[in-house]
């Protein structure tokens, strides 16, 4: 059976609101919302009793999603959200852009900061990391020519 396509990255966050306003200055779209709780919801994470607040995020081309989840039940036991870039684990979500420098801009008014430099790779990309809401790395990448 061969693989049909990847759904969605999960990204777990405290602030809903604000990460969805972040995620809505890059471009994504806000597909839609639910709470997520009950039985079934227990067993599929191995969490038991959970009560979940998600948004799902789309890119313009609807090919791509992200699951913001807010876990009011249980609460949060870890937090790697300022983990350097060579942590294990998942670590990071990178879109492509039009424009680098305006989109950089703008999420500055959402609190993104810089992380290390813009970079120019090989006159193929520029590429920057950004920590966003809640300290999410973000990579940040436009084709050039």
């Amino acid at each position: 059976m061969a693989l049909k396509r990847m759904d969605n990255v999960g990204i777990v966050v405290e602030d809903l609101e604000r990460t969805i306003d972040f995620f809505r200055e890059l471009g994504l779209e806000l597909e839609g919302r639910a709470t997520i709780e009950g039985e079934w919801a227990g067993r599929v994470t191995g969490l038991g009793d959970q009560h979940v607040e998600v948004a799902m995020m789309r890119t313009p081309d609807g090919h791509s999603r992200l699951e913001l989840s807010r876990f009011l039940r249980p609460t949060v036991i870890a937090d790697h959200r300022n983990a350097p870039v060579n942590a294990l684990g998942y670590l990071r979500a990178m879109f492509t852009v039009d424009d680098i420098d305006d989109t950089l801009e703008r999420l500055r008014a959402h609190g993104a900061q810089l992380v290390g430099e813009m970079v120019n790779y090989q006159d193929v990309y520029k590429l920057c990391y950004i920590r966003g809401p809640e300290g999410l790395l973000i990579g940040l990448a436009q084709e050039l020519g």
